[in-house]
């Protein structure tokens, strides 16, 4: 399925997949997960099986996770640099 056209419960499918293998990958309980994230244990369960989640809910796993470069690179902001100014200064540099 197009990742556009991705309805909002495969996407929730989607996040709780990669919440529970990054989990499984650092080897980490359910339980350890919801200490670490002061959450329930029962709000982890519910993310990962894609059954829905409270934004609060999620940041706390993402951060227990260490992933917090991911939700910055969600928003990243775009170069306030324009491509020909980068242009300019690149044939400045040779002049000199």
């Amino acid at each position: 399925m197009s990742q556009l056209l991705r309805s909002i419960s495969a996407w929730e499918d989607e996040i709780g997949k990669r919440i529970r293998q990054a989990r499984k990958q650092r080897g980490l309980t359910q339980q350890e997960l919801a200490d670490r994230a002061n959450v329930s244990r029962s709000a982890i369960k519910a993310l990962e099986s894609g059954a829905g989640s409270t934004l609060s809910t999620f940041i706390g796993v993402v951060r227990a996770l260490d992933l917090d470069e991911t939700l910055d690179q969600i928003f990243a902001t775009a170069s306030t640099i324009s491509p020909l100014a980068m242009i300019k200064e690149a044939k400045r540099s040779r002049v000199r």
